[in-house]
């Protein structure tokens, strides 16, 4: 990894539960009131914002809430382990507002904007020798709030919108929730930012950390979301003339050996040789009667976003993708999971994130691909295309790269499904399949048809499992929140 992240004590002192430890002020020891002092400190300061951004995807809730939730992944279901349940509940359309997963993604998110928000609040008053580096810093840490923020905004619709420092609980959310407009707004008004600032790349231990690139490929996403396409094609076509290129074999995305290529616009950084900057996916997303046999160490993984029949016939045939992105497990003690196996005895593990050996256990090397130029390639399809233009040349890009025909003659309707379906088994796995299906606002219909494939495949499903509704596009703000908070709850739930 080339980004190095230290997590200092209390995550650099910015969480005020840190404060006046037992009442003890040990010598040497760096108080929220005097540590951002000095560029180093700074520095610190945005590394660990990077580490906090880390937790949220190697945490169950996200993938979770992003591709679970779709159609893309379920999970093997273990009938003498109910300790996950309510993490089944939300790949079923059954969960609540009590829902630990939804919860714990939401204090996640909030927890990682209060550091950017300290961060930006103080950096002003520290001189720098180079004002440049000062200012790529700010950049840095708005675009790691626009970025979380434009998850929350996707998830849960109106959200309170904080941007300074918060200093004590009762403050936090006193304003309440911002509308999906202001919170948006301020995604933007970040990203813009950032482009300013941020440089086209970098080089030696600072490989890894967000650039120019990385700030137009979110802004575009914002744009293509909002349907203002016209501003997502502008912001798109700058991200391919940056010296971004596809890589010749897919599988270097996702291989620790070839990180940070000419690919990735923007990764979450791991690295197995430091202890507490791992990553772990392949530990949460095996079959967990698998690990022994998987990863050499005994126990269970996670058995958790296991690739459902829908996308593993996905892929036309001939995809590269397929055998890249996907493995199937074959092992006598599958018997005891029918309720999991769908290909002749055998359980299907996404294998993007799984290069052993594994120096120790749950510890691995896989960075996380949050934007790569292959989806900024069919994001940019898929805003010129809503705008009748050719788009042709960008997902054909991506179709070579597969070892498939290159598309022609198709209507803009045709299109339009096809660079969905491409956008779909690219970027499968990564977390983009939901905000892919509310960006199409084919979300209900395609879940719901999928709900009944599964009811068919499962009989562990009751009747009301899969029953999508509008409401539940927008998942429910915890209850925690509406109570202690008095936020009035999405409509719905």
């Amino acid at each position: 990894m080339k980004i190095r992240i230290y997590i200092m004590a209390c995550l650099l002192l910015v969480v005020s539960s840190c404060k006046n430890l037992l009442d003890v002020e040990p010598y040497s020891f760096s108080s929220d009131g005097n540590y951002y002092e000095n560029e180093g400190q700074i520095l610190r300061a945005v590394n660990g914002a990077y580490a906090s951004l880390q937790g949220l995807y190697t945490n169950d809730c996200f993938y979770s809430l992003t591709e679970m939730r779709a159609d893309n992944t379920n999970y093997q279901f273990d009938e003498t382990d109910r300790g996950a349940q309510q993490r089944e509940e939300i790949d079923e359309f059954m969960i609540t507002s009590t829902n630990n997963y939804v919860n714990t993604c939401w204090r996640i998110l909030y927890d990682n904007i209060q550091q950017t928000n300290v961060i930006l609040d103080r950096v002003d008053a520290v001189a720098f020798a180079d004002e440049a580096l000062k200012n790529r810093y700010i950049g840095e840490t708005k675009f790691l709030r626009a970025l979380q923020y434009f998850y929350l905004v996707r998830l849960f619709g109106e959200v309170p919108l904080l941007i300074h420092e918060v200093s004590d609980p009762e403050s936090a959310f006193a304003e309440g929730r911002a509308s999906v407009e202001e919170v948006y707004n301020q995604i933007i008004s970040d990203a813009q930012g950032a482009i300013e600032t941020l440089p086209a790349s970098y080089s030696g231990n600072d490989i890894g950390r967000a650039t120019k690139g990385a700030a137009l490929a979110l802004l575009g996403e914002v744009y293509l979301t909002r349907k203002e396409y016209d501003l997502a094609v502008s912001t798109l076509e700058q991200v391919t003339t940056m010296n971004y290129s596809l890589v010749a074999n897919y599988g270097d995305n996702f291989n620790p050996a070839t990180k940070n290529n000419s690919e990735s616009v923007f990764s979450i950084q791991y690295d197995a040789a430091l202890q507490t900057e791992a990553s772990n996916f392949i530990f949460m997303f095996g079959p967990s009667n698998g690990k022994m046999e998987l990863t050499g160490f005994p126990g269970k993984l996670g058995g958790s976003n296991i690739p459902t029949p829908s996308i593993v016939n996905a892929y036309e045939e001939g995809d590269v993708r397929k055998d890249i992105s996907i493995q199937l497990f074959d092992n006598a003690s599958n018997a005891a999971f029918q309720e999991s196996v769908a290909f002749g005895g055998k359980i299907p593990f996404i294998k993007k994130f799984y290069h052993p050996p594994f120096l120790e256990d749950n510890r691995a090397n896989e960075d996380w691909p949050v934007y790569r130029y292959s989806y900024v390639l069919l994001m940019l399809a898929e805003a010129i295309n809503e705008q009748g233009g050719d788009p042709y040349p960008y997902i054909n890009q991506v179709r070579t790269r597969a070892k498939l025909a290159p598309l022609a003659g198709l209507s803009q309707a045709e299109l339009k499904e096809a660079i969905a379906h491409e956008q779909r088994v690219e970027v499968a796995f990564e977390n983009h399949r939901w905000f892919q299906l509310l960006r199409s606002g084919k979300a209900v219909e395609i879940m719901n048809q999928h709900g009944i494939e599964e009811k068919k495949r499962l009989s562990r499903l009751s009747k009301a499992s899969y029953n999508l509704q509008e409401y539940m596009l927008l998942y429910p703000i915890p209850e925690r929140e509406t109570r202690l908070n008095g936020f009035e709850q999405n409509p719905g739930w």
